[in-house]
């Protein structure tokens, strides 16, 4: 086991938390530094009318072997319940089930020739291996060729509308690419069918899991810790300083942040590696969490492809039981917007308003009544466009003021993001973050392992 170094981690969603487990196994000495007063970044929980569940809507696939192998480390995979769910879509005012290959063939909206040819589109999709040569070509000239106008306009225009907004016209292929592979990663590994999980409990309960095994393992972890700058220090090491006025120091920093918040951060960047940092485009999301007294229409994914304020309809009691939600029904209503978007300055009451007029156009059967809690999260950066070319503008890991490395869901780049990847990103990280320290770095250590407050009076 490498002799323990002073790590701190910028960042406790689970890219960073997870980060603070595998390096603290191999004997690194761990300070995790979150802005907000809970951790798990994008994977929290939070209380939504009388239960406590996941602001944001989650899944795990059969093929998620990186998340499922830290479920089994915590103790918690044999907790994940496995269920089959449905597939719903909505067009031309009309709901539809697309759960199975017959009623794949019977969908309306399509002609036969066209259903055909869709299905030929995803198909062959699931079969290319070089993601990079389809990161050249606009995802709409590649939809089109494959799927022709007609079906391009119908179908695959909205969901990419609903997905990314006005940016999908600067989105690559590769991302129709990664999201196919997805769907088809189970299949791939033999597996004859996908099924989606979920933990008992939501990521409420893997949280506290996860931060009570860093605890064990010596992690200090800080909440409401609002990192502000962070630059190298004499002689050697970089100092951390937070908004509260507090100074800390350590011999490595990662920092888990967006690249555009990266760049603000750390001051010592050489100018071309800041521009690479600010160039990359990040999506946002204003989600509404909705708890209902009935369900809705028992899809756990319905795509709506007519005009309307959100993506799509998330039932999450489709997967969810209700008993983990006090016997009432969980709905998702995101909508992904450029983290610039006038939509992140509407009210709660707007969006209440224009989100629930929708849903009763979907759902005749809803009735405003119905809503039990009604809370909407809103992040400026979620994800990473990958437009074109976009893995030659990836920020690597390493930078060029030594021990400071950048790990963020940027640096995924063939495939979504989502939980699984998250979690492969922060234990590959982890090899790079430890690798032999520079000569200088290893004279420090040879004198002592000061706590991260002792440091700063050395380097500061």
């Amino acid at each position: 086991m490498k002799s323990a170094c002073q790590l701190g981690i910028v960042g406790g969603g689970l890219l960073g938390l997870t980060l603070a487990l595998r390096a603290a196994e191999r004997g690194c000495r761990v300070t995790v530094l979150e802005a907000a007063d809970r951790l798990g970044g994008l994977a929290d929980a939070w209380q939504l009318g009388n239960v406590t569940w996941d602001r944001h809507y989650h899944v795990t696939l059969l093929s998620d072997t990186a998340l499922r192998r830290l479920l089994a480390d915590l103790g918690l995979e044999a907790d994940l319940v496995w269920r089959q769910t449905r597939t719903g879509f909505y067009i031309n005012g009309r709901l539809h089930s697309l759960s199975s290959t017959a009623e794949f063939l019977r969908f309306p909206a399509l002609r036969l020739d066209e259903r055909l040819r869709l299905a030929w589109t995803i198909f062959y999709a699931s079969r290319i291996r070089d993601w990079q040569a389809l990161e050249q070509i606009p995802v709409g000239d590649w939809l089109r060729r494959h799927s022709g106008e007609r079906t391009f306009a119908r179908i695959w225009l909205p969901l990419l509308q609903a997905k990314l907004g006005s940016a999908w016209e600067r989105t690559s292929a590769a991302f129709i690419w990664a999201t196919i592979q997805r769907m088809y990663a189970a299949r791939r590994t033999g597996l004859k069918k996908e099924m989606f999980g979920y933990v008992r409990g939501g990521y409420a309960r893997v949280l506290a899991r996860l931060r009570e095994r860093l605890t064990e393992l010596g992690v200090e972890i800080h909440t409401g810790a609002r990192v502000s700058r962070i630059a190298p220090a004499a002689p050697h090491g970089l100092a951390v300083a937070t908004a509260a006025g507090e100074q800390l120091a350590f011999e490595l920093v990662a920092v888990t942040a967006p690249p555009p918040v990266a760049a603000r951060l750390c001051s010592a960047l050489s100018e071309p590696e800041r521009q690479r940092l600010e160039r990359i485009e990040y999506l946002g999301i204003v989600c509404a969490s909705l708890l209902l007294r009935r369900p809705l229409a028992g899809y756990y994914v319905t795509n709506v492809a007519d005009a309307a304020p959100f993506t799509g309809v998330i039932e999450m009691t489709a997967l969810v039981q209700p008993e983990e939600l006090a016997g009432q029904h969980l709905v998702y209503l995101p909508k992904y917007v450029t983290r610039d978007d006038a939509t992140f300055e509407q009210s709660d009451d707007a969006l209440r308003a224009s989100f629930l007029t929708a849903l009763a156009r979907i759902y005749p059967q809803f009735r405003e009544t119905d809503v039990a809690a009604f809370r909407v999260s809103r992040v400026r950066h979620v994800f990473a466009l990958p437009t074109l070319g976009y893995s030659q503008q990836v920020p690597p890991v390493a930078t060029s003021v030594p021990g400071l490395f950048l790990v963020n869901s940027a640096q995924i780049v063939n495939s979504t993001l989502n939980v699984n990847q998250t979690v492969r990103l922060a234990e590959e990280a982890v090899d790079t973050l430890l690798a032999p320290l520079p000569p200088a770095v290893r004279s420090l250590k040879q004198h002592h392992d000061p706590a991260p407050r002792e440091l700063v009076a050395r380097l500061g």
